[in-house]
């Protein structure tokens, strides 16, 4: 028998609602609706990535470290605000100096640094969709973009 792939999901919720979240995908329930499933990936790919957007849009060097949560599940990580603004902002990010969709050359890029279970086609359908989800992100609903990581 065969161990479980590991696979990140990543959704938008308030903190009681991602703790609720956690404790079913703890628990090996279900997806919810509203959030992305990554396969083959851990909460470390979805920082690579992070510092990939972060570069792509010009605003490199910031911390893009997923944070625990709660005590109450190890699996359940935030995603920083920096790192929810540079997502949001790479869908209509224009350069100047480079050419083609900044989402593309994340996406390439990704697929190129880590040892990713899909090809970059796939990886482009999963940044669009995160940055999508990032631009979702009401704070003033006390909202965050959250990961977790298991298996």
């Amino acid at each position: 028998m065969t161990a479980p792939s590991p696979f990140a999901e990543i959704f938008v919720a308030t903190h009681s609602e991602a703790l609720a979240r956690a404790a079913a995908l703890d628990g090996g329930s279900g997806t919810d609706p509203g959030g992305i499933r990554i396969p083959g990936v851990s909460d470390y790919e979805i920082e690579q990535l992070g510092s990939l957007v972060g570069a792509a849009v010009h605003a490199p060097g910031v911390d893009y470290e997923l944070t625990m949560v709660d005590v109450a599940s190890d699996s359940l990580l935030a995603v920083p605000m920096a790192m929810v603004r540079a997502l949001a902002e790479l869908l209509g990010y224009e350069s100047g100096e480079e050419e083609g969709d900044a989402v593309e050359r994340v996406a390439a890029a990704w697929v190129d640094q880590e040892d990713l279970p899909f090809d970059a086609r796939e990886a482009y359908d999963y940044v669009e969709q995160l940055a999508k989800l990032a631009a979702d992100v009401d704070d003033s609903d006390h909202q965050e973009l959250f990961v977790w990581a298991g298996t």
